[in-house]
């Protein structure tokens, strides 16, 4: 029987809607361009070290209930990140002291009065006067440290009443903690696949949208793949692409999206992130001990610095695994784009050793594997997830809002509850979008 509606992408949001609906009893089917479901969430398993690699979404951030109830149901372990945290200044290693002093200056930032660049407001609220030694240089430093490194966004361009509004959603499911899901997120995926098997819902694999023609009354979505072109139709549509993906302009809309949806688009920004994960024969790096430490780095969990290409790593602790992953966020990320995996992995290992004070050659002869996705040139993502820039705070609901009760829009761009750029954003995304539609089919019935 032909569908109710065409879920166009695979990602968490799409599958959490089409999970949504089908339970419902309405007919959906999935189309997806990738080759395998699930998105910006890609899980694979290292065969040495048998273990999950995150090549997208990693850690589950706070107690966000789309992700830890249906954890909970279906008996998935979750372990806390735990272990220490280390700085890498002048060379030398050092337990890390700056979160206080960086939480001091983002606890400032309020939504009163206009929206402004975070860079913009470290120049009033903490200037530097001339002549004047600032007192709060490396705070400052420290603090855009984390707004590009946790948000992967521009401090010049990131809107601050945006991250008020963050911090204070993070705040309200614990987001300061981290876990990660004992083999990967793909075992959240699994849970959803399993389900929408069960449900005999349809995924379409490697097709490819490349235009949407739409009515009030119907939707006809053409694709193609390296066998044909393709046509699918329905009477509503849900469009769960990256924000990257609608700002590429490689999907045509007929019509086109009204004005609203476009201003919306420009006022959003999709953050670059570079990661890198390393997998070695053993950890090394436990038995080194810094200068003027009692302690060795067998507890190191996380490794900050200000190094220009990777200044954020971190291990699998609590599990002492060989295992370490390279940050490298917006302009970090742009200044690695172009380069090869193995360039990308020459980089990385120069960095690690610099940081480590180990010579480059120990660290190389201890590699075992990389692993790395170019999301940035990734034509079905486009970059690695969303942000808002100033003065754009509520364009998420724009973007997200449906069109004459035929087209509808999920992701993690559009989410509204603060928590865009997460896995569990994406998922609450779905199912606002899936309530929303099963709102409209009940009253088109009615």
């Amino acid at each position: 029987m032909p569908a109710d509606v065409l879920i166009l992408g695979a990602g968490v949001s799409g599958l959490a809607a089409a999970l949504e609906l089908a339970r419902a009893g309405v007919r959906v089917e999935i189309i997806e361009a990738r080759d395998r479901v699930g998105g910006r969430v890609f899980t694979k398993n290292d065969p040495a070290l048998n273990h999950a690699i995150e090549l997208g979404a990693e850690f589950v951030h706070g107690m966000a209930p789309e992700i830890w109830l249906p954890a909970q149901q279906h008996n998935l372990k979750m372990t806390e990140v735990e272990g220490g945290l280390w700085c890498s200044l002048d060379g030398k290693l050092q337990p890390c002291n700056f979160f206080g002093k960086a939480d001091k200056i983002l606890s400032a930032m309020n939504d009163r009065g206009l929206d402004e660049s975070f860079l913009d407001f470290l120049a009033w609220r903490f200037p530097s006067k001339d002549g004047e030694e600032d007192k709060h240089a490396d705070a400052k430093r420290w603090a855009t440290g984390y707004v590009s490194g946790f948000n992967a966004a521009n401090p010049g361009e990131v809107s601050v009443h945006w991250l008020v509004h963050s911090r204070e959603a993070e705040e309200q499911i614990e987001g300061d903690r981290a876990f990660h899901i004992t083999g990967g997120y793909q075992k959240l995926l699994d849970i959803f696949v399993r389900e929408l098997n069960a449900l005999q819902v349809p995924v379409r694999l490697n097709a490819v949208v490349s235009g949407i023609e739409w009515s009030s009354s119907s939707v006809r979505v053409n694709a193609h793949s390296s066998a044909a072109e393709t046509t699918y139709t329905a009477p509503r549509a849900l469009i769960t692409f990256p924000l990257g993906v609608l700002q590429s302009g490689s999907i045509r809309f007929a019509p086109d999206l009204p004005a609203e949806k476009y201003a919306a688009l420009e006022k959003l920004a999709m953050g670059k992130v570079v990661r890198l994960t390393l997998c070695f024969r053993e950890r090394f790096w436990e038995k080194l001990k810094p200068d003027g430490s009692h302690k060795t780095l067998a507890d190191l969990s996380f490794l900050f610095s200000r190094d220009q290409l990777f200044p954020t790593w971190w291990t699998q602790m609590p599990e002492p695994l060989p295992i370490i992953t390279g940050w490298a966020p917006a302009h970090s990320a742009e200044l690695l784009a172009g380069m090869s995996e193995g360039r990308t992995v020459d980089k990385a290992l120069d960095t690690l050793s610099s940081l480590l004070g180990v010579e480059r050659s120990q660290v190389q002869s201890q590699l075992n594997a990389a692993y790395f996705h170019d999301w940035d040139s990734d034509p079905f993502s486009c970059g690695a997830y969303s942000y808002v820039k100033v003065g754009g705070e509520g364009c998420q609901k724009v973007l997200g809002a449906p069109i004459e009760s035929t087209l509808f829009f999920a992701g993690e761009a559009t989410d509204i509850s603060g928590h865009n750029g997460t896995v569990h954003g994406a998922i609450a995304s779905g199912r606002r979008a899936a309530k929303e539609i099963l709102e409209v089919s009940s009253a088109t019935r009615n």
